[in-house]
């Protein structure tokens, strides 16, 4: 079963609804019991990176995230669930996120004719050793909706760029633990394949 993280933040049922149009049995859950016990997590989310860190703290997901990632087992965040992974962002510069993975988060730069937040379809640059986008045609459109964005401090952990006005990481991976900037819920049958894919690491692990 894969547990997707609930810790009220927007766009949870999208992300469910899409695991089981898959087949996958998943549920919403903040049971730690039940998270750990799982074949594999997801921590999907749209909205505040300080609000998001305050219910993270107030479910005791600053304890079960690593202890879930230190398994082994496959790790999917999605939007501000990338976000999280991270130490920083320049959203919520009091807060402090998960610090899982090195890097920063920072604020899309005002760009003439680019409307910021980033909402819409974008073409990505794939890394090609990216299990998670493992099949996917490079340059692919997927879909955003951020404010701010990823700059990872190891280039070797990112697995997409995407370019609006600046190059943005878009994706990112190490090990057992995959991110997407993008929406692959939202993303049509290129996102149902990311999400598939995702199931088979999760079978494999």
């Amino acid at each position: 079963m894969i547990s997707i993280l609930d810790y009220d933040a927007g766009n949870i049922a999208s992300v469910e609804k899409a695991i089981k149009y898959l087949g996958a049995d998943c549920a919403v859950t903040r049971d730690g019991n039940t998270i750990m016990h799982s074949e594999a997590v997801i921590l999907p989310g749209v909205g505040a990176f300080g609000d998001a860190c305050e219910k993270l703290s107030d479910y005791g997901f600053y304890d079960i995230i690593p202890e879930y990632i230190k398994s082994g087992k496959p790790f999917l965040g999605i939007c501000l669930g990338l976000q999280l992974l991270f130490k920083e962002s320049e959203e919520s510069p009091n807060a402090s996120g998960l610090d899982i993975l090195p890097g920063k988060i920072v604020k899309i730069p005002d760009t003439d004719g680019l409307k910021v937040p980033h909402i819409g379809w974008n073409s990505i640059s794939i890394n090609k050793k990216s299990r998670l986008l493992a099949g996917i045609p490079d340059n692919s459109y997927v879909y955003f909706v951020h404010s701010y964005y990823l700059k990872a401090r190891d280039p070797a952990i990112v697995a997409a760029t995407t370019e609006y006005g600046v190059t943005m990481h878009a994706a990112c991976e190490r090990e057992n633990v995959f991110a997407t900037q993008f929406h692959p819920e939202k993303s049509g049958e290129v996102g149902l394949k990311i999400l598939k894919n995702f199931i088979s690491i999760a079978k494999e692990a």
